[in-house]
């Protein structure tokens, strides 16, 4: 639907395309809760989220994601001065956005053009 929630949408696609998704229904609310308990440390503290640049929600939330990115940038800066005839332009970008939004204020209306 138009109006629903990406962040959510993409949570709901990750909980059930995880390994350990149930494939029948709960047998109890506790049996839920547990399942959902499980879900949610794994998520927060296991899964590397592509976008936070593959570090763990915790991670970001710990504030430890920028010197694990600064690692990564010092690797693959290393790596190419190592050998450059394998890189094509610049290293991949490791820096964090400090906001991310789900509607952003455009700065310019969109002009859409019709065809006479």
């Amino acid at each position: 639907m138009s109006n629903d929630n990406p962040f959510a949408e993409a949570l709901f696609r990750t909980c059930k395309y995880w390994p350990d998704y149930p494939r029948k229904a709960f047998a109890t609310v506790e049996a839920a809760r547990s399942w959902t308990t499980h879900f949610v440390r794994w998520y927060n503290h296991q899964h590397k989220h592509s976008g936070l640049k593959f570090v763990t929600p915790a991670q970001r939330h710990d504030g430890k994601a920028q010197a694990i990115l600064q690692q990564r940038e010092n690797v693959y800066e290393a790596a190419r001065k190592r050998t450059p005839q394998r890189w094509s332009g610049t290293t991949r970008n490791w820096a964090l956005q400090n906001e991310v939004w789900l509607n952003p204020e455009r700065t310019q209306p969109k002009i859409v053009k019709i065809a006479a």
